[in-house]
């Protein structure tokens, strides 16, 4: 698998505590965000049934404490969590699920029990049960409630794309982004018909398989991934400020795209979509139209001022991590 990361200050390793009684609780034709809104410390609301098959998305949000799963851009499942305390925060960024066991024990921290656990970084950031104290106590994992853990562990499969965010706020209705918008760029514009990197073939679609599209404003490139695999890279230009930010498509029907879109750094400023916000993005014609022919609901673009290349400074931010087999800490 290729991956991008930002690398500088080390992320801090594993994080453990037992199992936490859980509730699930009724749905009652409640949207699936507004029961994650009035969850107690504890709950979680599964409802598969609201769209039951394609491909998946986690959201967690560290400042509300709480996770969102979607299939197919519909929101079918939230739950309380408990992230990395102080000193040992849990990373914001874009994951990958590297590696799933059931019956995972810590090799750091006395092999101290973690059920259902699902990698997310090699250096020890991971979903798992554990004590849910109401606020953020591990030691950088992502504590869930041990029913929704057990739900989530046999929904998902390796490959599926986490979204870390810390917005005070819950994802807000946008536009499409640029990349997934089907008006061409006007004729003034440099990038129009730039050259660009289009390989489909090296990772066939199919029902679940997940798109997501990486654009780093520092590189000034766009880089397209399909389960976990580049299929294409093109540039991208983009003016005025932006902040890291994923696009969710959430449906697809006659009336058009919908989109939910999350900020998953700074402090949750500009989540409402300011208008002409697509018109900042540039890039080729023709890889626009090749992006639109391989999205489809829960397809994520995200947004970031980092750069995709290794080596560069600041604070660390995984954008895609690689998939190795490495020692489970």
């Amino acid at each position: 698998m290729r991956f991008f990361r930002t690398a500088a200050i080390a992320v801090a390793a594993s994080c453990l505590a037992l199992p936490a009684p859980a509730q699930q609780v009724a749905r009652q034709d409640r949207p699936i965000l507004e029961v994650a809104a009035q969850l107690k410390n504890g709950e979680y609301v599964w409802a598969p049934e609201l769209s039951p098959s394609g491909g998946m998305l986690l959201v967690v949000n560290l400042a509300s404490q709480r996770a969102i799963l979607f299939r197919n851009g519909v929101p079918i499942a939230a739950s309380t969590v408990s992230s990395g305390k102080p000193g040992y925060e849990t990373p914001l960024g874009v994951f990958t699920i590297l590696q799933k066991n059931k019956t995972h024990f810590s090799s750091t921290y006395n092999n101290a029990p973690m059920p259902n656990m699902q990698r997310l970084t090699w250096k020890g950031i991971a979903l798992h049960a554990g004590n849910l104290p109401g606020y953020p106590a591990s030691h950088g994992c992502i504590r869930l409630p041990a029913g929704f853990s057990a739900l989530l562990f046999g929904a998902t499969e390796l490959g599926m794309t986490v979204v870390i965010t810390s917005v005070p706020t819950a994802p807000t209705g946008s536009d499409a982004p640029s990349l997934a918008s089907t008006a061409a760029p006007g004729p003034d514009i440099p990038l129009a018909r730039a050259p660009y990197e289009w390989r489909p073939e090296r990772s066939p679609a199919h029902d679940d398989s997940i798109v997501s599209v990486v654009v780093s404003i520092a590189d000034g490139r766009a880089v397209v991934l399909r389960n976990g695999i580049e299929i294409g890279s093109a540039p991208v230009r983009v003016t005025g400020e932006t902040r890291p930010m994923a696009y969710v498509m959430r449906s697809w029907d006659e009336s058009g795209q919908k989109w939910l879109k999350v900020q998953f750094g700074g402090e949750g400023e500009g989540m409402e979509v300011v208008p002409g916000e697509g018109k900042r993005f540039e890039t080729p014609v023709m890889f626009r139209h090749d992006v639109m022919s391989v999205l489809k609901p829960g397809s994520v673009i995200i947004v970031t001022p980092a750069s995709l290349q290794s080596g560069s400074t600041g604070r660390e931010q995984t954008i895609i991590e690689e998939e190795e087999a490495k020692p489970a800490s």
